[in-house]
C-alpha cells in the first residue's frame, strides 16, 4: 500500500517540487501553503509529514506543538535556519528529523524511507478529524485545540463525532438521538439539547467559537 505524504511549505515551487519528485517515488502526495490548510489535510491520515519551520502566521514550530499530542507520523521539518538551538526547538516540540534547505533530493528521500520503515513497526494508527482548529482523534476518542485537551463524556464525544462526520446536516432531536442513543433507548430525545449545551459550554470556553448552530424550529448542525 502506498503511504501517504502530507507537504506543508509556503514556498508554491518547493511544495510542488516535492509533489512531483515524491510521487515519481511512488508516494501519495498531499500539499498545503500554511499552517491551516495542512490541519485541514491531516483527516488524510498522513503516514509522515513534512514541515517547513519558517512560515506566515503559524509557523512550523507552533504546529507540530500543536498537533503532536494526535498526530503519531514522523514529522521532519525543512528549515533554512541552521542555529542550533533551531534544530532543539523543533526536536522539543515534537519533531523527529530536519533538514536545512536547500537540500538534497536523495537525501530527503532516504530520510522518509527509513522513518516510514520504523513507523511500519509500530501498529498503532489514528483517524483524525478536523474542524476550525479543533482535531478530533476517533480511536483514542480524545479532543484537542491548540494543544489543550477539551473533556467529554462518552455521550458527549458520541455526539460530537455524529455532528462532525455529518458537517453542514441539519438533524433533529430525534434523529439524533436515534444515531447517537440508539433505536431501541429508552429515554426522552429531549436530553439532546442539554448534552449538545454542554458540549457547546466546553469547546466555547477552550476556542471561543461555536461549532454547533442551531436552527430553530429545524435542529441542530455543525458549522464546518
Amino acid at each position: 500500500m502506498k503511504h501517504k505524504i502530507l507537504v506543508i511549505d509556503d514556498e508554491v515551487m518547493i511544495t510542488q517540487l516535492l509533489k512531483d519528485h515524491l510521487e515519481d517515488n511512488d508516494y501519495f502526495v498531499y500539499t498545503a501553503n500554511n499552517a491551516e490548510d495542512g490541519m485541514a489535510l491531516l483527516s488524510y491520515q498522513p503516514n509522515l509529514i513534512l514541515l517547513d519551520i519558517n512560515m506566515p502566521g503559524m509557523d512550523g514550530l507552533e504546529m507540530c506543538k500543536n498537533i503532536r499530542n494526535i498526530v503519531t507520523c514522523p514529522i521532519i521539518f525543512l528549515t533554512a535556519r541552521i542555529e542550533e538551538q533551531d534544530k532543539v526547538n523543533g526536536l522539543q516540540v515534537g519533531g523527529d528529523d530536519y533538514i536545512t534547505k536547500p537540500f538534497s533530493l536523495v537525501e530527503l528521500t532516504a530520510r522518509i524511507y527509513a522513518h516510514l520503515r520504523r513507523e511500519e513497526r509500530s501498529t498503532g494508527k489514528s483517524e483524525l478529524m478536523y474542524s476550525h482548529g479543533l482535531i478530533v482523534n476517533l480511536l483514542e476518542r480524545t479532543a484537542f485545540y491548540n494543544g489543550t485537551e477539551i473533556i467529554l463524556s462518552k455521550i458527549e464525544f458520541d455526539l460530537l463525532e455524529f455532528l462532525m462526520s455529518h458537517a453542514n446536516q441539519v438533524f433533529d432531536r430525534e434523529r439524533i438521538y436515534e444515531a447517537v442513543w440508539g433505536y431501541d433507548a429508552i429515554g426522552d430525545s429531549k436530553v439532546v439539547k442539554e448534552h449538545i449545551s454542554k458540549i457547546r459550554a466546553k469547546l466555547q470556553r477552550v476556542t471561543g467559537r461555536n461549532y454547533i448552530e442551531t436552527v430553530w424550529g429545524v435542529g441542530y448542525r455543525w458549522v464546518r
